[in-house]
């Protein structure tokens, strides 16, 4: 599959469209899911264009393994919760919903259902209030 330019995370890192977000570095960007499956749920995105993690190169797919890592010990100390989990899927047949690359980090509870993957809109201003405590977290 081709990259689509115009996928909504390639216009969010043009700034075409809003995000909330909680990390930034010369790599990748770290937003929060506007349909989160838990609350908390961030989704790290390389700024290199690519639809699947095959497409990327080593070092987007390096930086993008650090700064998920980085965001999900904010996340998980933001949360208080006893688990993350960190999701990535590779085509539609897996549940990839935007075609561009990305990584879910998800709080998680022991045995708490999860909402469905892309389907409840979350209150922006609701988002704006976790993400900061996130943001608090990574500069903890």
């Amino acid at each position: 599959m081709d990259y689509d330019s115009n996928n909504p995370f390639a216009k969010i890192l043009r700034g075409e469209l809003p995000c909330v977000k909680v990390y930034e570095d010369a790599h990748t960007l770290a937003i929060m899911d506007i349909m989160p499956q838990a609350p908390g749920h961030v989704l790290v995105l390389p700024k290199e264009p690519a639809v699947e993690l095959f497409g990327l190169s080593d070092e987007a797919a390096a930086a993008c393994i650090r700064s998920t890592k980085k965001v999900a010990a904010a996340v998980k100390a933001a949360m208080g919760t006893p688990g993350i989990m960190v999701a990535q899927f590779n085509g539609s047949a897996a549940g990839q919903t935007v075609p561009h690359v990305h990584f879910h980090i998800v709080p998680r509870e022991q045995a708490a259902a999860l909402k469905p993957h892309a389907t409840v809109p979350a209150d922006i201003e609701g988002l704006r209030a976790i993400a900061a405590r996130i943001v608090a977290a990574l500069d903890a």
